[in-house]
């Protein structure tokens, strides 16, 4: 982890309340996908989690959803704005495990961070596949830059207006086999995922975060092989240690 002051280069709405920023700066901390960084927002005490989209000549990509006041603060903000950001936090994604073609699965937030899994992938030779869930057609981003990389790209929404009607769930079957599985999205998602893939694979959690380097410990979660910090010894657990909680 380091400390770095980022400069803002743009900041774009690219589906309904959906911003893309590009970032420029020191970030040589980020060793692998699924890592995130820690924004500091003028106006606002705790920082702010999001997952790196994209790193490419030291032009960092965060996606990210208007839902609050600090990321409403954060879409008003122009190229040339600095932003002090805790960079390379997180364990990512291991590509190592992946096989000939892993299936990468992420829903809404989720799907973000496996864009660069799917460019460090591909680079490594293998055929990917995305399954990409949103609500409804005006939610949809990056499915061009996914098509522009992946061997095949399936968008699911839940009312149908853009690609399958359903969850990701439901285009597993049209995904056909698969070595592997990378997927990212709200907990009810990848609970859902974990119950229906026939293979191995990692999952990377969204979680409150206080400190963002495991410190606070507040965000922490039990697993099969013991409690572990999501910001730290996460986001990203592989299936085989993943504990459910039992409803209430």
């Amino acid at each position: 982890m380091t400390q770095s002051d980022l400069t803002i280069l743009s900041n774009r709405e690219i589906a309904t309340s959906v911003y893309e920023m590009k970032l420029g700066g020191n970030t040589i901390s980020i060793a692998r996908p699924g890592q995130f960084i820690d924004l500091k927002l003028d106006g606002f005490f705790l920082r702010r989690p999001f997952s790196v989209c994209d790193l490419e000549n030291d032009v960092l990509t965060i996606i990210y959803k208007v839902v609050g006041r600090g990321t409403e603060h954060m879409s008003s903000l122009t190229a040339g704005s600095v932003l002090d950001a805790l960079i390379g936090l997180g364990n990512g994604y291991e590509t190592s495990t992946s096989g000939a073609s892993p299936l990468l699965i992420g829903g809404g937030a989720g799907v973000p961070p496996l864009f660069m899994l799917a460019k460090a992938l591909v680079s490594q030779g293998k055929s990917v596949t995305a399954v990409l869930g949103f609500n409804t057609a005006e939610d949809v981003f990056y499915k061009g830059e996914f098509e522009g990389i992946c061997s095949r790209v399936i968008i699911t929404t839940a009312d149908g207006s853009c690609g399958i009607r359903g969850l990701v769930t439901d285009a597993l079957t049209e995904a056909g086999d698969y070595s592997y599985v990378y997927t990212c999205g709200p907990e009810q998602m990848l609970k859902a995922v974990w119950s229906k893939i026939n293979t191995s694979g990692q999952f990377s959690f969204e979680e409150r975060m206080g400190c963002g380097f495991g410190a606070c410990m507040g965000c922490s979660c039990e697993t099969l092989c013991g409690a572990k910090r999501i910001c730290s010894d996460g986001p990203v657990l592989y299936k085989e240690e993943i504990k459910w909680p039992t409803p209430a």
